[in-house]
């Protein structure tokens, strides 16, 4: 049970989350990751409960996935706009891990997996790629010197490769050498695109960026979405109808429909909306059932917590802080993130 005192720091007085809080939350993790995941070869280390770097006994172990790299450098970004000391020394490793290690200099593109030894997993997974896009574009609302680098050329192997205008989102998957592996399309590497994509435009205006946002917004939200009762469905199919049986791996494609992505996509659409100036008012409408319908449909009653899936597993809030505090100026209820800090 918490004291006036304290409730008043952790959320202000509409309920949401107040930024003193958040502002906090946010330093602890900085402290906690930076400098102490610097690997001395390069990127990242996991940490461990305490702080510690997991080291593999071997180094062909030592797998560094493309989304690790990027998800640093986004996150040492808004870092550095804190004027978080040795921000700086992170976007600065990151973005030179992306592009010597990750980067395949002969097909192009950016590989899912790598250690500082060579190429682990060469597949070009849209998921990382939509990471590489927001690391650029993080890097360049910090106006690192490496940021329109990396900028320009990932947004040519997205337009160029994972792309489908006649649909208006990104493919899943390719080979090395942009053989496609499946026709599978996947929710969740659009929804961190249309994130990624957002932030392009934020910083550099080109309604480029915005148009493709939009696109896949009407396609994944108000086509099915809204006609799954405000369910976010996971996968599809080639032609993008819903793949409801559809099983693959447990971390970035498990079965079923995770609320934590309607709450995701709630922040998103209201990010969008603000960004198109307001032009379309069925995104808030939309963000507000998706926030409504995941807080009803995904909090854990008995233990507390969102369930991640409909089989069981219990998320980290994150997901939920960020929905229901960015929504300002909409009518979204705040209890559902009151209840994750409180």
């Amino acid at each position: 049970m918490q004291n006036d005192e304290t409730q008043s720091f952790l959320a202000d007085e509409t309920g949401q989350p107040s930024n003193a809080w958040l502002n906090d939350q946010a330093l602890l993790l900085f402290d906690f990751f930076g400098p102490a995941a610097l690997n001395p070869k390069g990127g990242f280390w996991a940490l461990g409960r305490t702080g510690d770097p997991l080291r593999p006994s071997f180094a062909a172990q030592e797998v560094q996935p493309l989304h690790n790299a990027t998800r640093f450098v986004h996150c040492f970004s808004l870092a550095h706009r804190f004027g978080f000391a040795g921000a700086e020394r992170m976007i600065d490793q990151g973005l030179e891990f992306i592009l010597k290690q990750h980067r395949d200099a002969q097909h192009g593109g950016y590989y899912w997996a790598v250690s500082n030894d060579g190429v682990i997993d060469p597949a070009k997974q849209a998921y990382g790629h939509a990471f590489v896009l927001l690391a650029a574009a993080a890097a360049k609302e910090v106006m690192h010197p490496l940021a329109d680098r990396l900028l320009d050329d990932i947004v040519e192997v997205i337009e160029q490769r994972f792309w489908e205008p006649e649909r208006g989102a990104s493919r899943e998957e390719f080979s090395a050498d942009w053989q496609a592996l499946s026709t599978y399309r996947g929710q969740n590497s659009n929804m961190h695109l249309t994130e990624a994509l957002i932030a392009a435009f934020a910083v550099t205006k080109d309604t480029m960026f915005l148009q493709k946002a939009e696109e896949i917004t009407y396609l994944i939200i108000d086509r099915h979405a809204r006609s799954a009762q405000w369910r976010v469905p996971e996968h599809f199919d080639g032609n993008w109808e819903v793949d409801l049986d559809y099983s693959g791996d447990p971390m970035f494609r498990p079965a079923g429909t995770t609320p934590g992505h309607a709450l995701e996509w709630s922040r998103l659409l209201i990010e969008l909306y603000q960004a198109g100036e307001k032009r379309h008012s069925w995104l808030v409408e939309a963000a507000e059932q998706l926030f409504l319908n995941a807080c009803q449909t995904g909090w854990c009653r008995d233990k507390g917590g969102f369930i991640t899936r409909w089989i069981g597993r219990i998320c980290p809030c994150s997901a939920s802080v960020c929905g229901g505090h960015a929504p300002k100026g909409s009518q979204l209820p705040p209890r559902c993130s009151r209840s994750v800090i409180g």
